[in-house]
């Protein structure tokens, strides 16, 4: 029989200005970074689906996580992206998307894995796990080698209603050598809750925390110094039911490989 690509694990418009400028004054809202240490976040980043009966329970223990209930030796970053795979179980995913799915596939590859599943925790771009088994998830964290968080400066500014503008300016802390890396930045969202009429978790409520809505790239960088001043600017296209309470922004630095090499994360201001 043949392998199947996807497997349900316990079960037999955004536009972005890409480029490295000068750092130029810009009215908004500043959110300072906060003091550097010699070690940052370790990124944990879930694939998930609401189409997936054992993704709720994943879900759970990775919000537990981001809100800080594990005594871990480093702070963590938790991102969740919902893949789109299950979309034809009975029920369609609010915040599936394929382009997690190309994420996801991305990882797959890089890590030489057999097949998609859900729920998966990939740590730091390196490393994979079940996030169902608390134990496998806090080792392979505590496992995953750490980098300096870069150093950046965010100014938030709302040109319309309907998008929010992200400028960045900093180091990234960390030498980029001639393969280079990219710089990207996530919106995501927390405190979601949806009723499940359909599918396999049907009749159920389903809580998601650190949803990512959308994902850009900041620049791509070669040949850089640790200390060197990277500056650049996305911009969202914000959804219907954006509230700027809920969100928050990540940044991080990957490689063509998506191997991670430093994360920052900033808070929307209350004012934005």
């Amino acid at each position: 029989m043949a392998r199947r690509l996807f497997a349900c694990f316990g079960r037999g418009s955004s536009s972005s200005r890409n480029e490295v400028h000068a750092h130029g004054k810009t009215n908004g809202t500043v959110v300072e970074a906060p003091p550097s240490s010699a070690e940052g976040p370790i990124l944990v980043e879930l694939f998930s689906s609401q189409g997936c009966a054992t993704s709720p329970a994943a879900e759970l223990l990775l919000s537990r996580l981001g809100r800080g209930d594990f005594q871990l030796d480093a702070p963590v970053i938790v991102l969740a992206y919902h893949v789109d795979y299950w979309d034809y179980m009975g029920w369609k995913d609010p915040y599936g998307s394929s382009q997690w799915t190309v994420r996801q596939k991305a990882y797959v590859e890089a890590l030489r894995l057999d097949t998609m599943f859900t729920p998966q925790v990939v740590v730091q771009g390196r490393s994979q796990c079940v996030p169902n088994d608390e134990d496998a998830l806090l080792s392979t964290i505590a496992g995953a080698p750490r980098f300096p968080a870069p150093s950046f400066q965010a100014n938030f500014q709302r040109p319309t209603s309907e998008s929010l503008q992200v400028t960045l300016t900093g180091a990234l802390r960390s030498k980029v050598d001639d393969n280079g890396v990219n710089v990207m930045v996530a919106l995501y969202e927390s405190g979601l809750v949806n009723d499940c009429p359909a599918g396999e978790n049907k009749g159920k409520v389903l809580s998601n925390d650190f949803v990512v809505r959308k994902l850009e790239k900041l620049c791509t960088v070669k040949n850089i110094s640790a200390k060197k001043t990277v500056s650049g600017t996305v911009t969202f296209t914000l959804w219907d039911s954006f509230n700027s309470s809920k969100c928050a922004v990540a940044v991080f630095v990957q490689n063509s490989s998506h191997q991670i090499f430093g994360s920052q994360n900033f808070q929307l201001p209350d004012d934005i």
